[in-house]
């Protein structure tokens, strides 16, 4: 019943959604950690805001970026928000571990509830807002550059995916200031997060956050995959695709079909949570084990979702800093294939201990250790790649060796939880927690750190300082080692994960080594944001204008850097599967074109933006309840969307002339550049030309 005259206006929204309001009320430690985060939010926009204002980047900021179509521009923004979003999820991992180490016997600093969103909020967005927009901003900024398209097949989708993907993350933080986050894990298990056991908006936050987001990464699933079927340079066959762009293709496909079961399982959980469907509820007809095999077909995959573009990574960087053609390309090809397929086989191994028969969990077992075959062959083919290779231990590939030491430890305890008896025994224990960890971070984090180290250059003309990506490797791998390791010992001791107090004092030295683990990790992001300033400071010392400053072997690395907006002058043809490298070769990699051709590019649009703001408001309103809100930000969406349909100039025109100018003097200014050796390709004397090898 509506009890108060704003409710119309604010919903459930009062004051006592503020954080600081909750601090004064209630002064505690827990409330004082909410309140600084809060504030730290907040000066991070108000920030932001300034600095645009203070420079007068205002126009620019909305010409080139917020309403820009070109897939390179779109992807940079999806690393930016992945950035972001990996800055808060380290520093609640921090958090996290302080208040496990503290809590021995004793209450630690945080309450049980502020606890619980910390792990919520950390598992969505490492995985949601961290790893999927790296990933795809990475795929943005190389695939069309390494398959010879001049962008991907839709560019206002791809905007618009971006778009939905923003806003649930804008969600996440305005939940950091406006209300809570849910206490239900980044899984969201009913009955906990139904209406009757979390009422608050926490849930719902999680909820729209989700949706928002995978509706994105499914239209970007089906735009990737589309651009890679349609649009591959000539002589660009299946086997001449860079093990980068195959992977993107798997990853595609997987995210067609997984992101489906996802947003049907919010989209059910919202309708038990505002309509009261009972999808899940069993008492009242529903059945909890569906939310948990809907959201296990999707979860599962989701892992290779974000593993397999890293997969695609370090192949391009064994190859490219061992000097050598990758080894064994063909049978990475069908690994990669395989592991995508399999990865739709083994959701159950996520619940054995749920009711399954003991016949049921055997084949589900037998399904996630075959896996490990393809898995293996891929980590055989990366070694061999090095063998008798001119091996350089630049930073990305020091994130890479140190990703298949540490992978395949992870991979090992994968294969030992895939047994149903040893799983029931360490179940939903810290032991979970470390394999899962030693999975993701090596397997996908070091992989997006390594793909930021070498593609950086391509994407704003100057490498980042080699220096401090040493001293950051350094931080992030014995940070690594110490934060998880531990974590496999207290669960075979019996620790169970998301506990919030320990009675048990023989964890107290492993927790203490994981804290001293998770400062380290700390340290590595920030030296992670020094090598960015010092780098942005040094550009000029740092910078690359000719494009090619790791003597690269696929496309990407045949044109400038940055490359123009319409990527290649002329479409190039395609000889070999390092077709870059033969070019250089055959003597054809900077030469001009006999004849040079119009480009139609898409003209900026204003829809994505409009979509983005219409959605976090429309996120936000059915979160607290604000219908009438919630209708004007689906008119609002819907109106964007039509009045683009009836708009029919949406390309422009860059004249043959043009383009021959501006190729013609990137080629003169190449004449000027001093070619380096690989050996030399960290020093100042690196401007992006590489020499020939011996």
């Amino acid at each position: 019943m509506i009890t108060h005259p704003l409710h119309f206006w604010l919903g459930k929204l009062g004051v006592d959604s503020l954080p600081f309001v909750e601090l004064i009320k209630d002064p505690n430690s827990s409330t004082v950690i909410g309140a600084v985060a809060a504030a730290i939010a907040i000066g991070g926009a108000v920030a932001a805001l300034v600095l645009i204002t203070w420079f007068g980047k205002w126009r620019s900021f909305w010409s080139e970026w917020l309403t820009t179509l070109d897939a390179k521009k779109i992807g940079i923004m999806y690393i930016v928000v992945a950035l972001v979003m990996l800055i808060r999820a380290v520093i609640e991992a921090a958090l996290m571990r302080t208040q496990q180490m503290l809590a021995v016997n004793q209450a630690g600093p945080l309450s049980p509830e502020h606890f619980g969103e910390l792990f919520s909020t950390h598992g969505t967005i490492m995985i949601f807002f961290m790893a999927m927009p790296f990933l795809i901003g990475l795929i943005n900024v190389v695939m069309p550059l390494q398959i010879g398209a001049r962008d991907v097949k839709f560019p206002l989708l791809n905007a618009i995916s971006l778009a939905l993907t923003a806003s649930g993350g804008a969600l996440i933080m305005i939940s950091l200031v406006i209300g809570k986050f849910s206490t239900g894990g980044w899984s969201g298990y009913p009955p906990f997060t139904e209406q009757a056991f979390n009422p608050g908006p926490g849930v719902d936050y999680w909820i729209w956050a989700l949706t928002l987001s995978s509706i994105g990464n499914t239209l970007t699933g089906l735009n990737f995959a589309v651009t890679i079927y349609k649009m591959r340079a000539p002589g660009m066959t299946w086997f001449r695709v860079p093990l980068f762009t195959w992977t993107a293709l798997c990853t595609s496909i997987l995210m067609i079909f997984a992101m489906v079961p996802l947003t049907v399982a919010t989209a059910m959980l919202a309708l038990d949570r505002y309509a009261g469907f009972h999808f899940f509820t069993n008492a009242a007809g529903g059945n909890m084990m569906n939310y948990a095999n809907l959201f296990w077909l999707f979860g599962h995959p989701e892992v290779y979702i974000v593993i397999l573009p890293a997969f695609g990574v370090f192949s391009e960087v064994f190859s490219t800093f061992s000097g050598k053609r990758l080894y064994g390309y063909h049978s990475l090809v069908f690994a990669t294939m395989a592991i995508a397929v399999l990865s739709f086989t083994v959701w159950l191994h996520h619940f054995f201990t749920m009711g399954q028969t003991a016949d049921m969990n055997a084949v589900f077992g037998i399904a996630t250790m075959l896996i490990g075959v393809p898995t293996g062959v891929k980590v055989y083919d990366w070694l061999l790649t090095m063998v008798r290779g001119r091996v350089r231990l630049t930073t990305p590939m020091l994130f890479s060796i140190m990703f298949m030491l540490t992978f395949v430890i992870g991979g090992l305890t994968g294969v030992i939880l895939a047994n149903p008896p040893v799983d029931f025994a360490v179940h939903n224990s810290l032991f979970l927690v470390a394999h899962f960890h030693n999975m993701l971070i090596p397997g996908t984090l070091f992989g997006m750190f390594a793909a930021y180290y070498v593609w950086f250059p391509k994407m704003f003309g100057f490498r980042l300082s080699e220096r401090w990506g040493r001293i950051s490797f350094w931080f992030w791998s014995f940070g690594f080692y110490l934060a998880f390791m531990p974590l496999y010992a207290i669960g075979l001791m019996g620790g169970m994960r998301r506990t919030v107090e320990w009675y048990e004092p023989a964890y107290l030295p492993w927790l203490i080594v994981a804290f001293v683990g998770a400062l380290l990790i700390t340290a590595g992001l920030i030296s992670q944001m020094i090598q960015l300033w010092v780098s942005i400071r040094d550009r000029a010392e740092l910078a690359v204008p000719a494009g090619d400053p790791w003597d690269g072997l696929s496309l990407e690395w045949s044109m400038s850097a940055p490359p123009p907006e319409y990527n290649y002058a002329v479409v190039p043809r395609v000889h070999d599967r390092d077709a870059f490298s033969w070019m250089k070769h055959h003597g054809t990699a900077y030469t001009a074109a006999d004849e040079y051709e119009d480009i139609q590019i898409p003209k900026n649009s204003a829809v994505a933006p409009v979509i983005a703001v219409f959605a976090v408001l429309l996120g936000f309103a059915l979160t607290w309840h604000i219908w009438w809100l919630t209708i004007v930000s689906l008119v609002g969406i819907w109106a964007a969307v039509i009045a683009r349909s009836f708009y029919q100039d949406t390309e422009h025109t860059i004249p043959a002339r043009q383009v021959r100018e501006e190729h013609e003097n990137w080629l003169q200014s190449l004449r000027e550049i001093k070619a380096v050796t690989r050996e030399q390709e960290t020093t100042p004397a690196n401007r992006g030309l590489a020499a020939e090898a011996v």
